[in-house]
């Protein structure tokens, strides 16, 4: 395994999907099937150092040249779950988005057009022999994005302090079939009542997406390293999803002052992230 830096690289959250194995073709089963036995597994934190440190070569290296063969792994009631990395899919997607986030002269001075311009037609020959391909993980920067939210409770939050080198941990798991009733019932409560929006249309692409995978799958909403962009204080207190329900049920019950508490709150806890994201 490659030899990656321990600074910890953060401020990326993640929503994953747990596969079970019977859910991919051999002799990707199998592979995964061995993989799954090692002892040891790189984290996302070793993902996240090897694609920065491919930005350092001149010119710099956006997407990796191989796949990743890695994959973050889970047991749930006796059945082995894989979500891979797809570190090259991934690579190609976010570079179809960054003219979104950054202004042209950034963009490119940290990635010149002629290096753009080699992925996007090297993403376009793959992809024509790929055209089903889809990741299993999804990333977003200095935020949790609120659709994610809908797809889990609070009872599903799972939340660790950490103690000396070890960091704190906040993250939900549930099952598909969880996730696809609630994202199918909210986007009902919200299209009656407030027609159209980012968190509607966020919705629908994040469903369109979970019915890609096989109905016994997992999803994983994880903090990831936004944890250290939060004070231990807030992160503890932080039961965001809990306030995303409750919204969606007060809209549902015609109840439009709390709901509107609900979004204040969501609004001030996250207010200081984004300051810290405007900062940078």
């Amino acid at each position: 395994m490659p030899k990656v830096s321990s600074v910890v690289v953060p401020y990326a959250t993640y929503l994953r999907v747990y596969e079970p194995l019977a859910a991919f073709p051999e002799p990707e089963r199998g592979h995964w099937a061995r993989y799954a036995r090692r002892p040891e597994r790189p984290s996302y934190q070793d993902e996240l150092r090897r694609a920065l440190a491919d930005l350092l070569p001149t010119p710099p290296i956006p997407v990796p040249v191989q796949e990743s063969a890695e994959a973050f792994v889970l047991e749930a009631d006796g059945v082995v779950c894989v979500c891979p990395w797809r570190t090259r899919l991934r690579g190609w997607q976010a570079l179809q988005e960054l003219p979104e986030d950054l202004p042209n002269v950034v963009l490119d001075a940290m990635l010149p057009p002629v290096v753009r311009r080699q992925a996007a037609m090297d993403y376009e020959r793959w992809l024509a022999h790929n055209p089903d391909s889809r990741p299993w993980i999804r990333t977003a920067t200095w935020q949790v994005p609120l659709n994610w939210f809908v797809l889990v409770s609070d009872e599903e939050r799972r939340y660790e302090k950490g103690t000396g080198e070890i960091p704190p941990m906040l993250r939900y798991r549930t099952p598909m079939v969880q996730a696809r009733r609630r994202v199918a019932r909210s986007l009902r409560t919200l299209k009656d009542a407030i027609d159209e929006g980012p968190l509607i249309d966020g919705l629908v692409d994040v469903g369109r997406w979970l019915e890609e995978f096989h109905p016994r799958s997992l999803v994983e909403l994880d903090y990831g390293g936004l944890v250290h962009a939060l004070p231990a204080g807030d992160l503890e207190d932080d039961h965001s999803a809990a306030d995303v329900a409750a919204g969606i049920e007060a809209l549902r019950q015609g109840d439009g002052t709390a709901a509107g508490e609900a979004y204040g709150r969501l609004v001030e806890r996250w207010r200081a992230v984004r300051d810290r994201r405007s900062a940078n």
